[in-house]
């Protein structure tokens, strides 16, 4: 079986994406964590299905790196959002559906992709020791912790020994640690599937700008960086952990094309 597909990345997250409207593209889970795997296959964080849906310009279907169909992913909804109209869905306001709902973006002049996310309604604070952390979910379940410096974290031992602890383990959680810089947050994150740091997670960053403007109601916009690069996360906070008009923006660059035989 011959397979066409694109390599996208978003600030440092890659993807493999697959135009699947045809509905012929049927991959084992052993076939996708191949294809994902940088040594032996083509490499990436994840791999996508560009689909057909009712009453939406596509669907989005998102596998992680080990071959298992995952949660949202909001660098990859910007990418595949760009494949689409790079293959033919020309438009610069699109309506898909993905595995937590129903999505808006648009493709701006300045060559960023705006993603809007589902609402938020809960936030969980915790307080472990001197540790505050906060559980949330942004279409992707996360963790959230604030810290003083953020190159000085070991991001995949403490994120390997949260997202394995006897609270997280049974589902699995993304890791993020946050650190609030002269007008700006750093973002690093360790994410499940993958099962390492990425350079960047869009529904992470998106978690930690919540949590960054929980204590101011109304309109903000939040500037972030990440190892991979720049984004930005507006929003409503309504108060008592609620958020609303969420929009993750940042860039859903193309980077080849290819085909693999499998």
């Amino acid at each position: 079986m011959n397979i066409n597909f694109s390599k996208y990345q978003g600030t440092g997250n890659d993807f493999v994406v697959i135009d699947n409207r045809k509905g012929d593209v049927l991959l084992t889970t052993n076939q996708i964590a191949f294809i994902c795997d940088r040594r032996k296959g083509i490499g990436a964080d994840g791999l996508m299905l560009l689909g057909k849906a009712e009453g939406f310009d596509f669907s989005m279907t998102y596998y992680n790196a080990d071959g298992l169909e995952g949660s949202m992913c909001g660098n990859g909804g910007r990418c595949l959002t760009q494949f689409a109209y790079d293959n033919g869905i020309q438009k610069n306001h699109f309506h898909f559906t993905a595995i937590d709902g129903p999505h808006e973006s648009t493709i701006n002049e300045d060559g960023w992709i705006y993603l809007k996310m589902c609402n938020v309604n809960a936030v969980e604070k915790n307080i472990d020791g001197d540790i505050t952390f906060y559980v949330l979910n942004t279409g992707s379940p996360h963790y959230i912790e604030m810290v003083d410096h953020i190159s000085q974290v070991d991001v995949v031992g403490l994120g390997q020994s949260i997202r394995y602890n006897e609270r997280f383990k049974q589902e699995g959680i993304n890791v993020n640690f946050v650190a609030q810089q002269d007008g700006f947050i750093s973002v690093r994150t360790y994410e499940r599937g993958v099962e390492n740091e990425t350079l960047s997670c869009g529904t992470g960053v998106t978690a930690a700008a919540l949590i960054t403007g929980i204590e101011k109601l109304g309109e903000q916009t939040i500037q972030i960086e990440t190892l991979g690069g720049k984004l930005a996360v507006r929003f409503n906070n309504r108060g008592d952990s609620a958020f609303d008009d969420i929009w993750l923006m940042g860039p859903g660059t193309f980077v080849f094309n290819g085909s693999i035989s499998l």
